[in-house]
């Protein structure tokens, strides 16, 4: 299954490039882009709401805070997000 979200607050392409480089070596990831220029993230795996607690580690490494809008409260109420498009 593949999944893309709406990145807010990527600062910077390096950022994005770790990002994506270390959500591909996450387990049961079988595929990741992230775009700088578009903000967005696209994550191709079996079960991508499995994966996603992972691929909040990983973001939260780089600064950016996600949140999947099936689970709103992953986070917490306020936090800047990253949004299924």
């Amino acid at each position: 299954m593949k999944k893309t979200f709406k990145l807010i607050d990527l600062d910077c392409a390096n950022c994005a490039a770790k990002m994506e480089d270390a959500i591909k070596k996450l387990p049961g990831v079988t595929g990741a882009t992230v775009s700088f220029l578009t903000q967005k993230m696209t994550i191709e795996a079996d079960d991508v709401d499995a994966v996603m607690k992972d691929v909040v580690k990983v973001c939260r490494k780089v600064s950016l805070t996600v949140r999947s809008c099936c689970e709103p409260d992953l986070l917490g109420p306020g936090r800047r997000a990253v949004r299924p498009v």
